[in-house]
């Protein structure tokens, strides 16, 4: 049994992400664990220092501490969020985690030369199987239906309109009540994030594991599902164009006739 093209481009990406994740865990969770030791060190001489904080307190304790809890960022480089971060480097979306180490800048030049062209590879495969299946879904209803434009018009906006509510509506749920984003900032982010655009004014903090691996596929299929949209706006403006064209020249043409009729009628003596 031949095994499909598409899945198999998708195990060598999962497995590169993967394999990616676990070498910067293992080049920079050493170091990171090293720096978690001295803010907690840092931490607990600020707290003895001010006992209740006053501006310039609070302004030493965001240097690297965390305000919303009395821990620090713990173990930051697990495999999870190191994988979210290989994630990241390969969809060149921004994150709030660097590599400090020079092994994991170097591995990180090398990872990233690899991993985008992949990255690419994979995202135009996966949205054009997507848009297979949606043309797929269009025919079998355009068969039992007298009105194929109609019908095939509905099809894709139901799609699109499902899209929407996957990659931008439930994912803005989910950032408003883990991240107490509002909901502008987290439909902002939504967008900014899966366009690539990547300011980096707003970064997902929350790292469970279940959180870690449902962002890494919400980036990674909303990205394929928002550069199908892309590419299908960009060929109805191409369609557009040609049809504008095609009324100017039509309409150049007919001015040209109604001008030669006029002067068959009048000839010059």
């Amino acid at each position: 049994m031949q095994i499909p093209s598409i899945l198999l481009l998708g195990f060598v990406y999962v497995a590169y992400v993967l394999i990616g994740g676990v070498v910067f865990w293992k080049l920079e969770g050493e170091l990171g664990m090293k720096d978690v030791s001295y803010l907690l060190e840092k931490k607990e001489r600020l707290l003895s220092t001010y006992p209740c904080l006053n501006q310039a307190g609070l302004e030493a304790v965001a240097q690297g501490l965390s305000l919303k809890s009395n821990g620090t960022a713990d173990g930051f480089w697990k495999f999870t969020s190191s994988a979210v971060f290989a994630a990241t480097v390969v969809t060149t979306i921004y994150g709030n985690m660097i590599p400090s180490t020079t092994g994991g800048q170097i591995f990180c030049v090398f990872f990233a030369l690899f991993g985008i062209p992949l990255n690419i590879v994979v995202l135009n495969r996966v949205g054009k199987y997507i848009l297979a299946i949606v043309r797929n879904i269009s025919d079998f209803f355009e068969k039992k239906s007298s009105r194929k434009t109609c019908t095939r018009f509905f099809i894709h906006f139901v799609c699109y309109v499902n899209g929407v509510a996957l990659f931008f509506i439930m994912p803005m749920i989910v950032f408003k009540q883990q991240e107490g984003w509002t909901y502008a900032e987290a439909i902002y982010y939504c967008f900014i994030s899966l366009s690539t655009i990547g300011f980096g004014d707003f970064v997902a903090n929350y790292y469970p594991k279940w959180y870690s691996v449902l962002i890494a596929s919400w980036i990674f299929f909303g990205m394929a599902w928002l550069a199908l949209v892309i590419n299908h706006s960009i060929e109805i403006l191409e369609r557009l164009n040609n049809y504008f064209k095609k009324q100017f020249k039509k309409n150049d043409n007919q001015q040209g006739d109604e001008a030669g009729g006029t002067a068959d009628k009048n000839p010059e003596t």
